[in-house]
C-alpha cells in the first residue's frame, strides 16, 4: 500500500505495520518502543540504532540524547569476518543495502553487507508485561556460497545515573560507579545518586546481558569505555572490535569510578552457506544484578523471545485498533492508526522523552493531563473518571493551578525555584475535557464530586508570594479552622471561569498573564490581553449553563452549594452587580474583595444558590463575552493597527479568493505589552494569528457570515502556496517582538512562530466541522494529512507531529495534543459518532470522496461499554449537507431512534444494554 506522492515507506498487509529502505539512510529520524505505563523503560530506536533508554529523569541506562545525538551510534553488533575485516549492524556498507520495519510498538533493521556475505537483522521491543528492558534479538546470517567465520560483539555505552548528569558533573558521577562483570554481561550498580540538593544512596542497577540461541553465555565482556574503545577508538570503530581483542577480566581499580560500557564478546562462530546463529540481548534497569539475571532466563532464548514478541504485538495493535477508520484512502486509515496511538505514547513518555525535546525536563503539564484523556475518554470512559476528579486537585481558589504534576494521581507540587507562572487558558481545558466525559458516559453526578484545591506560595494568580507558608502546611486549602476545604467539580469549574470572566485587561479582554496556549507569548504579563481565549472562556460559560440546566431539570436539582466567598462573581439577584463594560470596576472586585477572601485561607462557609438562577448569570456573561468582542475586535486587513482602542468595521463576505485584500476579515486574537492590538496591518506587513481565529468559531461567537470570511482571509494569509498547510501566524517581519513574546525571537516557520503548528491548525479544522463547515474542515485535515506522507520532506514515520517547519519537517514527533484532537474531531464530527448526555449522536459530516467506490465509509468504536460499528451507505456519493438519514438497522433489523435533523439521529442509552457488540448501518440519500 503506498500513497500517492512522496512517501518513503509502504504499509504492510497488517494495514499499520510498514517497511522502508528510504528511512534506513536516515540518522535522526526515530521510533518509540515502550511498556504499557509511565512507569516502565522508555526508548527511541533508529534505522541506525541510535537513540536511548531510561525509566525517567533519574534513570537512563544510556546516555540521554536530542536530535543530532543520533548521528553517533548507541545499540551495535559487530561482526569480525576472518579474511575479510569488521562489519556492523549500526553501518551500512552501501545505502541500498538496509531496510527497516515497524509496527507497534516494534522495530526491526535490516543490513545486507555483500563483501561478507553476511545479511545482519535486529528486532527492538520493550515486553507488555512489566520488566523494565528492551530486548533485542540480533540474527547473523550466510548469505553466501563460502563458509564465513565470526567474531561477534555486541556494544551498549551504558550511562547509568541522571538526565541532568549529561552534562552538570557527568565526570564526577562517574566516580560512583561500581561496575561488575557477570558470566552474562556488565552491571553497573552506582554507589549514589549524585544531588547537590541532597545526596542518596542507590538503589538501581542497570545491565546488558546476553545469550544465543543455543543458550551459550558471552565468552567475556569490555565492561568499560576505556578497554572497550581504546585510547584512539571510536563508537563506529572500537578497538577491541578491530584488533580482535580478547577480552579479559580487570580487576577492580580498573573497573571502579570508570565509564561503563555493555559490551558482549561471544564466541567464534563458522556459518555455512544458509546457515545462521541468534544472540538475544536484554537491557534494562532494575533493582540488582539477581533480578536482570531472571529476566534473562525469561527472554533470552527462540522461545522465550517469540512469545514476548507475539505478545508486544497483539498488546499494541489492540490498541492501535480501538477506533478504527474506513474510508475510500486506505492509506489515511493505516495513517489514523498511528495517530490513535500516539495520546497512549504521550501518557507514557509525557513531552520530553524522546529526541526531539520539548519544553520541559519530562513529565507533563497541565493541559496535557486534560487533553491527553480526551481520546481515552472516546476509548475507555470508565477508566477516566478517578483522573479527572484528581485532576481537579491541581486547581487553586484563585482560578489558577499547579503547573508541575507529581508521579501519584492527583500529586501536584509547587512550582520549581519560586518562579511564578500562570497561563491564562489553563482554566478553560479542564471543562472541555469534563463536559466530553459527561456527554460520552452520562455521568452527570460527577459535577457533585467534592475535591480539595491546591495551595503553594503563589496567591493573587502570581502576583504575589506567600513568604509565610511552609511545605508543612501541606498542598491543599484550608479554612479558618485548619481543616482542608473541598467544594465540587463544578464549583471548580465556575472558579476557573468567573475568575477570568473578571481578569481583565484595559481593552476589558481576559488579561494574557505569562502566556495562553502559545507558550511563546511570555512577555506581555502586565498589559497583555488574548480575545483569542476570552471566546473560549465565553463558550464554556454558556455550555456550563446549558449542563447545569439538563442536569437540573433531569435529576431534579434546584439548588447547588457554593463556597460563600464565590457569590461576588455571581451576579444572582436582579438589579444587583457591577457594570460589566467597566474593566477598572472588574479587577477592583477580583483583587480587593474576592481574592483577599479566599487567599490564605477561606471561610469554609457554602451557601445553596438556585440552579435557575446560577444557569442564567452563566449565560448572560458568555453573551456579553460575545457582544463584546464581535463589536470591538473585528478586523480588516487594509486597517492599521492602533495604539488605541477603535471599534473596527468587519468586512461583508469577501468574494471567494478574496481579490481585495481590505475585504478580508478577522478577529484580533491579543493585545501586546504596550496595550496595541496585535493583528491587522503594521506598515507593510499583514500581522494574523490562526490562534485569534480557532477559538470565535469554535465557541460559537463567530456568525456564519463571519466564518465564511474568516476562512477566506485564513486561506489568504496563512495558508502556505507552496507547501499547502496553514501557518500559526504571519510573518511579522520583526528580529523580535519584546513586547509580546519569545516566539518572534524563533526564526520565522518554527515552533510558536508562523511554523504549521499541528494543535492550533487541527483544532482549525475541528472547530469548522462543529460549525457545520465540512468542505472547509477536511481541507484542512488534508493539508496536515499530505504534509505528514510527504516524507521526503517531513523525515517522519506515520502519525502527526507538533509541528512543521518551513521545509516542510514534521518536528517533536509523536508526543503531541494534536493527536487526541484529530482523534477526537474525525470521531466526533467527521463520523459524527458521539455521546450527549450518555445517548449517542450520529450525525455524519463525510465528503463524497471519503465513500469508497461502493458507497461506503464506515468506523468501529467504543460506547457504553461495547463495541460499535457503524456503516454508512451513500450510494451516490453525496456530499455532507446533501445527504439524509433514510434509514438505520443493527445487524439487519430496523431500529427505533430519534431523528433530531434530516442528518442526525439519536439512539438512547439503553439500546447498548440491550446488545452484545453492535453493528450499526445508516443509508444515506
Amino acid at each position: 500500500m503506498r500513497h500517492s506522492g512522496n512517501n518513503l515507506y509502504t504499509y504492510l498487509r497488517d494495514g499499520i505495520s510498514f517497511s522502508s529502505r528510504e528511512a534506513a539512510g536516515l540518522k535522526t529520524i526515530y521510533f518509540p518502543l515502550c511498556g504499557v505505563d509511565s512507569t516502565g523503560v522508555k526508548s527511541a530506536i533508529t534505522p541506525s540504532l541510535s537513540g536511548d533508554i531510561k525509566i525517567d529523569s533519574l534513570r537512563y541506562l544510556t546516555k540521554p540524547v536530542s536530535t543530532e545525538d543520533l548521528r553517533n551510534n548507541l545499540r551495535d553488533f559487530f561482526c569480525h569476518v576472518e579474511g575479510k575485516g569488521v562489519f556492523s549492524l549500526a553501518q551500512a556498507s552501501t545505502p541500498d543495502d538496509s531496510a527497516v520495519e515497524a509496527g507497534p510498538l516494534w522495530h526491526k533493521l535490516t543490513r545486507r553487507h555483500p563483501k561478507a556475505g553476511l545479511l545482519l537483522e535486529a528486532v527492538n521491543f520493550v515486553p507488555v508485561t512489566g520488566e523494565n528492558v528492551e530486548l533485542m534479538r540480533v540474527t547473523v546470517k550466510n548469505v553466501s556460497q563460502k563458509v564465513i567465520k565470526i567474531t561477534p560483539t555486541f556494544s551498549l555505552p551504558i550511562f547509568a545515573r541522571a538526565l541532568a548528569n549529561k552534562h552538570d558533573h557527568e565526570q564526577v558521577t562517574s566516580l560512583l560507579n561500581r561496575i561488575v562483570q557477570l558470566p552474562e554481561g556488565v552491571v553497573v550498580e552506582p554507589t549514589m545518586i549524585f544531588n547537590e540538593h541532597g545526596h542518596k544512596v542507590n538503589q538501581t542497577a542497570y545491565s546488558v546481558l546476553g545469550r544465543t540461541d543455543k543458550g551459550e553465555d558471552p565468552v567475556g565482556t569490555f565492561p568499560t569505555a576505556r578497554s572497550f574503545y581504546g585510547e584512539g577508538g571510536t563508537c563506529f570503530a572500537p578497538a577491541a572490535v578491530m584488533k580482535n581483542a580478547a577480552p579479559v577480566d580487570l580487576p577492580k581499580e580498573a573497573l571502579d569510578g570508570q565509564e561503563a560500557a555493555g559490551a558482549l564478546r561471544f564466541k567464534k562462530v563458522t556459518l555455512g552457506s544458509g546457515r545462521k546463529k541468534e544472540y538475544f540481548i536484554v537491557m534494562g534497569i532494575g533493582s540488582g544484578r539477581g533480578e536482570a539475571k531472571k529476566i534473562l532466563e525469561r527472554f533470552a532464548s527462540t522461545k522465550g523471545f517469540k512469545s514476548a514478541f507475539a505478545r508486544n504485538q497483539n498488546f499494541w495493535a489492540k490498541k492501535a485498533d480501538t477506533i478504527r477508520l474506513r474510508t475510500a484512502d486506505a492509506q489515511f486509515n493505516a495513517w489514523m492508526h498511528w495517530v490513535s496511538l500516539q495520546p497512549v505514547l504521550r501518557r507514557i513518555f509525557g513531552c520530553s522523552f524522546l529526541p526531539d525535546h520539548d519544553y520541559g525536563k519530562g513529565g507533563k503539564g497541565w493541559r496535557d493531563l486534560w487533553q491527553d484523556l480526551l481520546s481515552l475518554i472516546l476509548i475507555e470512559p470508565g477508566s477516566v473518571r478517578a483522573a479527572l476528579i484528581n485532576n481537579f486537585a491541581g486547581v487553586r481558589v484563585d482560578g489558577s493551578n499547579a503547573t508541575i504534576i507529581g508521579a501519584a494521581p492527583g500529586e501536584f507540587l509547587a512550582d520549581r525555584d519560586a518562579i511564578s507562572r500562570v497561563w491564562m487558558d489553563h482554566g478553560a481545558w479542564p471543562f472541555l475535557t469534563l463536559l466530553l466525559y459527561i456527554h460520552q458516559t452520562g455521568d452527570a453526578n460527577i459535577l457533585f464530586e467534592r475535591q480539595s484545591y491546591f495551595c503553594d506560595p503563589q496567591t493573587l494568580r502570581g502576583q504575589r508570594y506567600d513568604r509565610a507558608w511552609t511545605p508543612q502546611e501541606g498542598s491543599r486549602s484550608k479554612d479558618f479552622n485548619d481543616r482542608v476545604y473541598e467544594g465540587s467539580i463544578l464549583e471548580h469549574v465556575l472558579i476557573q471561569h468567573l475568575v477570568q470572566f473578571f481578569n481583565v485587561g484595559e481593552h476589558n479582554i481576559t488579561r494574557l498573564e505569562n502566556a495562553d496556549w502559545n507558550d511563546g507569548l511570555d512577555m506581555a504579563a502586565q498589559r497583555g490581553e488574548s480575545v483569542a481565549f476570552m471566546s473560549l472562556y465565553a463558550g464554556n460559560l454558556l455550555d456550563c449553563a446549558d449542563l447545569l440546566e439538563h442536569v437540573a431539570a433531569r435529576q431534579g436539582i434546584r439548588e447547588v452549594p457554593l463556597a460563600r466567598e464565590l457569590l461576588v462573581l455571581c451576579d444572582l439577584a436582579s438589579g444587583t452587580g457591577i457594570d460589566y463594560a467597566d474593566p477598572q470596576a472588574k479587577r477592583k472586585l477580583l483583587f480587593e474583595k474576592y481574592f483577599p477572601s479566599v487567599q490564605p485561607r477561606l471561610s469554609g462557609e457554602q451557601v445553596n444558590v438556585k440552579a435557575a438562577d446560577l444557569a442564567r448569570d452563566l449565560r448572560r456573561k458568555g453573551k456579553w463575552i460575545f457582544g463584546h468582542i464581535k463589536a470591538r475586535e473585528k478586523i480588516r486587513a487594509g486597517r492599521q493597527v492602533l495604539p488605541r482602542r477603535e471599534p473596527l468595521a468587519f468586512a461583508d463576505r469577501p468574494p471567494s479568493g478574496g481579490n481585495n485584500p481590505g475585504d478580508q476579515g478577522w478577529f484580533n486574537g491579543y493585545y501586546d505589552n504596550q496595550g496595541r492590538m496585535v493583528e491587522g496591518k503594521e506598515g507593510a506587513n499583514i500581522r494574523m494569528t490562526l490562534t485569534g481565529q480557532v477559538f470565535p468559531l469554535m465557541s460559537g461567537l463567530a456568525d456564519d457570515k463571519e466564518i465564511e470570511a474568516v476562512v477566506d482571509s485564513v486561506r489568504r494569509y496563512l495558508k502556505d502556496k507552496k507547501l499547502g498547510g496553514y501557518r500559526l501566524n504571519t510573518d511579522f517581519g520583526v528580529p523580535h517582538y519584546l513586547d509580546l513574546g519569545r516566539a518572534f525571537g524563533f526564526a520565522y516557520g518554527t515552533k510558536e512562530n508562523g511554523s504549521f503548528f499541528s494543535h492550533m491548525t487541527v483544532m482549525y479544522a475541528c472547530a469548522l466541522y462543529k460549525r457545520g463547515f465540512a468542505g472547509q474542515g477536511r481541507e484542512v485535515i488534508q493539508s496536515i494529512f499530505r504534509m505528514c506522507v510527504d516524507t521526503q520532506k517531513s523525515k517522519i514515520y506515520p502519525g502527526i507531529p507538533e509541528y512543521f517547519d518551513s521545509q516542510g519537517r514534521g518536528r517533536y514527533h509523536y508526543l503531541t495534543g494534536s493527536a487526541s484532537w484529530l482523534v477526537l474531531t474525525m470521531l466526533t464530527q467527521v463520523f459524527g459518532v458521539r455521546g450527549e448526555y450518555g445517548d449517542l449522536i450520529i450525525a455524519p459530516q463525510l465528503s463524497a470522496e471519503e465513500f469508497d467506490p461502493k458507497g461506503l465509509a464506515g468506523v468501529t468504536c467504543p460506547f457504553a461499554g461495547k463495541t460499535v460499528t457503524i456503516t454508512y451507505i451513500n450510494k451516490r456519493r453525496l456530499d455532507s449537507g446533501s445527504y439524509a438519514v433514510k434509514t438505520v438497522t443493527c445487524q439487519g433489523k430496523p431500529i427505533a431512534c430519534d431523528t433530531l435533523s434530516a442528518s442526525r439521529i439519536r439512539i438512547p442509552r439503553k439500546f447498548f444494554h440491550q446488545s452484545s457488540n453492535v453493528e450499526l448501518t445508516l443509508q444515506l440519500g
